[in-house]
């Protein structure tokens, strides 16, 4: 075996090094949504997309800026919001949760146009869009990136139980010397500008983070929670819940929190949280937001829709 010359050493370190960068960038998009775990901080508000644009660009995404379709819905949603004497005032919304959890055993899988936002490190992203394919047992995520412009393209792949439990994902443009890469969905590249990794994305891992943090927050007080419906997420008819902490305390994780569960489906579309106001009188800051678009249900699935040996999928 011969050794390799110092020159030969250098020239193989840089070239992992780029592989790295490229790959680090490729994972800044390879996630998506979830509940809150850990709060970024400060300023800048935000505003949900209006867009009309064509498919593969940006996808639709019809929400009045800073959800102003619940602030106009008026009238109450009695079979979320009754409530028993002495309750705390997140019974109902946990009640519904629960309930709302067995309804979404029973299906299989879906499809859907996943649009999220989240502050990082302080400062708001930019909106993401994507594809999705998922299916609930086992647990596993087919995406294709819609927008922004640098990562269209882009794909990811996941299966529980498969790679050593790692997500292959590829790039486009000069990414795509890299080929298909193998990347932990936990690890420090994949969760890069991500608040969650790939792992808890989804509809029904989202009620059940609603669900734990209402249980932690029904053992305090100082919450109000008020149910609207009328409220519209790209033409859906939602009843919307907004959870709010007036005060700033360590117990809670946000200020603001809107979840839109969608009718006719009886799942919960659209969350969005928001910080408290750095001062008084000024507009809550947009922390997290995730909304799933064009949601079909139940569509047969099968183990080639999450194989990148697909011939539909640009896996390389």
């Amino acid at each position: 075996m011969t050794a390799k010359s110092p020159l030969s050493a250098c020239w193989l370190l840089a070239i992992s090094v780029s592989a790295l960068l490229v790959i680090g960038s490729l994972a800044d998009v390879a996630t998506g949504g979830g509940l809150l775990r850990r709060k970024a901080a400060n300023s800048d508000d935000s505003s949900a997309q209006t867009d009309d644009s064509q498919p593969g660009t940006r996808p639709p995404l019809k929400v009045a800026e800073r959800s102003e379709g619940a602030a106009a819905a008026t009238s109450v949603a009695p079979q979320l919001a009754s409530t028993q004497a002495n309750e705390h005032p997140l019974m109902p919304a946990l009640r519904w949760a629960y309930s709302g959890l067995n309804n979404m055993e029973k299906i299989q899988d879906y499809s859907a146009t996943l649009a999220k936002r989240e502050r990082i490190g302080g400062k708001l992203l930019d909106y993401q869009y994507m594809y999705l394919k998922l299916r609930q047992k086992p647990f596993s995520v087919y995406m294709h990136f819609l927008a922004p412009g640098d990562v269209k393209g882009q794909e990811v792949v996941y299966v529980e139980g498969l790679n050593k439990g790692n997500m292959w994902a590829h790039g486009v443009g000069m990414q795509k010397m890299f080929g298909t890469v193998s990347l932990p969905p936990t690890g420090p590249i994949a969760m890069r500008n991500q608040r969650y990794p790939l792992t808890e994305l989804g509809i029904m891992n989202l009620t059940r983070r609603l669900v734990e943090v209402g249980e932690r927050d029904k053992k305090y007080g100082e919450c109000e929670v008020k149910f609207y419906e009328g409220a519209k997420i790209n033409k859906r008819v939602c009843t919307c819940i907004e959870v709010i902490h007036p005060t700033a305390r360590r117990n809670f994780l946000f200020h603001l929190a809107r979840i839109f569960v969608d009718k006719d489906l009886n799942l919960p579309i659209r969350y969005e949280a928001y910080d408290w106001p750095r001062e008084p009188g000024m507009a809550a800051p947009l922390m997290e937001e995730y909304t799933y678009l064009n949601l079909k249900l139940n569509n047969g699935f099968t183990d080639a829709d999450f194989d990148i040996r697909n011939p539909a999928y640009r896996f390389r």
